[in-house]
C-alpha cells in the first residue's frame, strides 16, 4: 500500500480501513468503498460474513434500494420468505418495500464476501427489521446523521403531544 493515492476518486481495498461489526452470530467487516473515493449518489460497501455467520439483522428499507453482488464464497441470501443459495458471480437486488426484507447468511466454511452497492441520494430513510419488530428512521448520512431513531413498531404519540402551544 502507498501512502498516496493516485486519483481522490480511485481506492483500492487495501486503502480503506475495515470497520468491524460483531454482536452474537452478526459477525461482518465493511469496507466503505463508495464514500472514499468520493462517490456522493452511488454508495458501494465491500461486505465480508464470517463462516457461520450472518450479516445485519434482516430488514428492509423504505426509500433506498439495495443490490450486492458476491465476490467470494457462497451462503443463503434470506429474501422475504424465502431462502436462496448464492455463489461467487450471482447478483441480487433488494428493492424497497416488506416483501424484499433481506440478510445474508454464510452458512459455509469460507469467508461471504460480497459488494453491496445503495442509490444513496436519499439523506431520509425508514427501515424495518420484521424479526425484532423495530423501525428506524434516519435523517442525514451514514457518517453524520442529523436525527436516528429506533422503536419498537406500533408505538406513537399523537401529533400534538407535548407542544405547549397546543393546550
Amino acid at each position: 500500500m502507498t501512502d498516496t493515492r493516485r486519483h481522490p476518486n480511485v481506492v483500492h481495498r487495501d486503502e480503506v480501513p475495515p470497520m468491524p461489526m460483531s454482536k452474537g452470530r452478526h459477525k461482518l467487516e465493511l469496507r466503505r468503498l463508495g464514500a472514499a473515493a468520493g462517490g456522493q449518489m452511488i454508495g458501494a460497501t465491500l461486505t465480508e460474513v464470517a463462516p457461520g455467520c450472518v450479516s445485519f439483522p434482516f430488514h428492509y428499507h423504505c426509500a433506498t434500494e439495495e443490490a450486492l453482488y458476491v465476490v467470494r464464497g457462497s451462503g443463503t441470501a434470506r429474501i422475504g420468505d424465502a431462502r436462496v443459495a448464492v455463489r461467487e458471480g450471482d447478483w441480487v437486488a433488494f428493492p424497497v418495500g416488506t416483501e424484499h426484507a433481506h440478510q445474508m447468511i454464510n452458512d459455509g466454511t469460507e469467508p461471504l464476501v460480497y459488494l453491496c452497492v445503495s442509490a444513496s441520494v436519499h439523506k431520509v430513510d425508514v427501515v424495518g427489521y420484521p424479526d425484532s419488530n423495530k423501525v428506524a428512521a434516519t435523517a442525514g448520512t451514514f457518517e453524520k446523521p442529523i436525527h436516528r431513531w429506533i422503536s419498537r413498531q406500533g408505538e406513537t404519540l399523537d401529533y400534538w403531544d407535548g407542544e405547549p402551544e397546543a393546550k
